[in-house]
């Protein structure tokens, strides 16, 4: 029993590795405008630093434009300043307590750039899950060890555990080629 749950608890990890990476590339832009693009920044706000969206309300009126319409009439300062600093290209501009930010069309240099930051995302997700075979192959060693396990049982699970590694570097994978024709799309 103790062997189904170690396989389980794997591919849950794995699934959280793949959803942080989907995460980090919704965050990356594509030419056209996405509440998403602006979901990472931080705000500093009231002494600390908070979410963009614990801010304002994040709207998208148009296929190249986001607005935000900050609640705090104090924050529209600090809210540009951050969406300045995030290196996303992003130029905001407020009326009142509301900020409109254009989303210009990529230029091919930009294209590229996006392209090398979502490789940059790729490894780390693929480490992530690295990582987690790696636990499960000590896991494995550990029971082997413990004679919880025979050697062949210990095989047959490596074997598994590899298996699943190789799924999700594979999904990985399929999820940067998608990214990358996004990306490329004029």
């Amino acid at each position: 029993m103790t062997e189904k749950l170690n396989i389980d608890d794997l591919k849950r990890r794995m699934e959280g590795a793949i959803t942080a990476f989907s995460h980090d590339l919704a965050g990356l832009r594509t030419g056209r405008a996405s509440a998403t693009m602006i979901d990472h920044i931080s705000v500093d706000a009231y002494g600390s630093k908070m979410p963009i969206e614990q801010v304002g309300t994040i709207s998208v009126p148009e296929a190249r434009t986001i607005s935000i319409q900050v609640w705090d009439k104090g924050l529209v300062i600090s809210v540009e300043k951050a969406i300045q600093d995030a290196g996303l290209g992003l130029n905001p501009q407020s009326d009142g307590q509301l900020i409109r930010i254009p989303v210009p069309e990529l230029n091919e240099e930009r294209r590229q750039e996006l392209i090398k930051i979502a490789g940059k995302y790729t490894e780390q997700s693929k480490i992530a899950v690295r990582n987690i075979r790696r636990d499960g192959m000590d896991s494995i060693k550990g029971m082997e060890k413990n004679s919880q396990i025979g050697k062949d049982d210990g095989v047959s699970l490596s074997s598994d555990v590899q298996d699943l590694t190789d799924n999700y570097t594979k999904k990985i994978d399929e999820i940067l080629l998608n990214k990358e024709k996004e990306i490329k799309q004029v």
